[in-house]
């Protein structure tokens, strides 16, 4: 995948001095909503993507710990950008649904994660598997978004 855009992109943007948070904010600018959380992209590689979302005041519901929507905004951030790393040229995707559950309270920084296998990449719901973690690596939200792969338009050829 040494030829994906998204890649291509994150590499320059890793020469440069804080080119991690660099990335991460010209990439919440070019989809506004991530910015809410104030993200950064830690990890970016084919198959999966870590985002970190900091605990601070704005993202605290009334008990003081991370609300569950900044943190499933930052999983659908993660979930997006891993698939743009690894989708094949001749395919396209479009989320259809979430499903979390939230097994822990999130009262530290959180790292979300979303993954899948490199040979899930064909027509149809795939299911990404997401979680994110509390800094003692505890999952305190974990599920699936279903994403909708489809050939693009005017390509009938296969993997």
């Amino acid at each position: 995948m040494a030829d994906n855009y998204l890649l291509k992109i994150y590499s320059r943007f890793l020469k440069l001095p804080c080119g991690r948070k660099l990335f991460s904010w010209y990439s919440a600018r070019r989809a506004p909503y991530f910015s809410t959380v104030s993200p950064l992209i830690t990890e970016l590689k084919p198959n999966r993507c870590e985002v970190l979302i900091k605990k601070r005041k704005g993202l605290q519901n009334h008990i003081g710990t991370v609300h569950v929507i900044a943190i499933c905004n930052g999983l659908e951030m993660a979930m997006g950008f891993m698939s743009e790393a690894s989708i094949p040229k001749n395919l396209r995707w479009i989320p259809k649904g979430m499903e979390v559950k939230y097994p822990a309270k999130a009262d530290t920084n959180i790292r979300c994660v979303a993954e899948v296998s490199s040979d899930d990449w064909k027509p149809g719901n795939l299911p990404v598997v997401i979680k994110a973690y509390d800094e003692q690596g505890t999952v305190v939200v974990e599920g699936t978004i279903t994403i909708w792969v489809s050939e693009k338009k005017g390509n009938s050829s296969s993997q």
